[in-house]
């Protein structure tokens, strides 16, 4: 089955966009990991780098946390995959790390940030800041870095997908 993905409006409002395009970018990333086994996931095609379609679904994970649960809503919400001690652990993946444990927290937590983001406005501030200017993020400023987070990984998804099997195309 071919994971469905809807072209984003080409004449919608802002926030429709927007979230059209982050929806699209997300369905992107599940359609270069469909129809392959968790060893296939697991492996890291293009070396030297550890990166891996498993690893990189995981890491969104956190990302979609990161960003709209603790950054956007302020939320206590602990990293899923990686640690002080371990800050790339999304990549390092064991034999017991499976696409449906993986999946299901990926697409939790892309639940949990359509929750957080319902209560905000495009123009409305994170409740965090960034660390480095320690000032507040507007939604718009968030949806926009996530659609180019999950657009450069898809790039990543689509040179190990073509490595893992020869699959090629959006």
């Amino acid at each position: 089955m071919t994971t469905q993905r809807t072209e984003p409006a080409q004449n919608a409002d802002e926030r429709t966009m927007l979230e059209g395009w982050l929806d699209y970018h997300r369905k992107t990333l599940e359609r270069k990991c469909e129809g392959l086994t968790d060893a296939q996931l697991r492996t890291a095609a293009v070396p030297p780098s550890e990166l891996s379609l498993l690893g990189l679904v995981r890491h969104m994970a956190d990302v979609e946390r990161g960003w709209f649960r603790r950054m956007l809503a302020g939320e206590d919400a602990s990293p899923i995959h990686y640690s002080d001690a371990d800050p790339d652990g999304e990549f390092h993946l064991t034999e017991e790390d499976t696409w449906k444990e993986a999946y299901a927290t990926w697409q939790a937590e892309i639940g949990e940030a359509r929750r957080c983001a319902a209560g905000f406005g495009l123009d409305d501030l994170s409740r965090g800041t960034g660390r480095h200017t320690e000032e507040p993020f507007s939604l718009r400023w968030i949806y926009t870095h996530m659609i180019e987070e999950y657009a450069r990984h898809n790039g990543h998804a689509d040179l190990l997908r073509e490595r893992l099997d020869g699959a090629t195309g959006e």
